[in-house]
């Protein structure tokens, strides 16, 4: 069957969004007292929602309830600042264009919670992509494939028709999970070595790299 839908990671895929997660990380830090994050360690820190995040961010012996407050404090704060630097990479508009144009049924898959998810995938990619889906409404986070099951859901396709596009070891996990073929891209917050490792089935350096493997499966 050939595929005629693909499911996109947010963070580190359509979207550089490592500079406004890690001053919403640091703002929360400050004011805490706790040691602020460098952006490596916050790249390190990224990919299996905003509740691992804090966690890997506070100091270690944190209780459970300040890292709850640390979480709330990290909402508020950055839903109003996701958009400071946080912008899609190099390619991505005209990546999505031509998918579009192709017809393919286009989705965003996140760990990223869902009212965020949504607001950014209607600020950017709402022209491309109409199924935008985040971490809540009682579905287990990536790498388990609740997530995935809800887009191909809401598109109305199948697993035998799509294919996963992400940077990550979740990603790769979460595609092995969902029983879909996994396309890892560089660009993000992982490198080719680790997306090799977890057994991605395509390796890409660049959009248009990315749209010629899509065309030809």
């Amino acid at each position: 069957m050939p595929i005629t839908t693909i499911i996109f990671d947010l963070d580190g895929t359509l979207m550089n969004t490592l500079d406004d997660l890690c001053d919403s990380v640091n703002y929360v830090l400050d004011i805490k007292g706790y040691p602020k994050r460098s952006i490596i360690e916050i790249r390190n820190f990224v990919g299996n929602g905003i509740e691992v995040l804090i966690k890997r961010a506070v100091p270690a012996n944190t209780s459970e309830s300040d890292v709850r407050t640390c979480l709330e404090m990290f909402q508020e704060y950055y839903s109003k600042n996701m958009q400071n630097k946080t912008a899609p990479y190099e390619g991505i508009y005209e990546l999505l264009a031509k998918l579009n144009t192709d017809g393919f049924k286009l989705a965003i898959v996140s760990n990223k919670y869902d009212l965020a998810v949504k607001k950014l995938n209607e600020q950017y990619f709402s022209a491309y992509i109409k199924v935008a889906v985040g971490e809540g409404n009682g579905l287990k986070p990536k790498p388990e494939p609740d997530l995935v099951y809800k887009a191909l859901s809401d598109l109305e396709s199948t697993i035998e028709e799509s294919i996963y596009v992400g940077d990550s070891d979740v990603d790769v996990l979460t595609a092995k999970n969902s029983h879909l073929p996994c396309i890892g891209v560089t660009w993000g917050f992982r490198d080719r070595d680790l997306l090799a490792r977890m057994g991605a089935d395509y390796i890409v350096d660049d959009t248009t790299k990315l749209y010629e493997i899509i065309s030809d499966l």
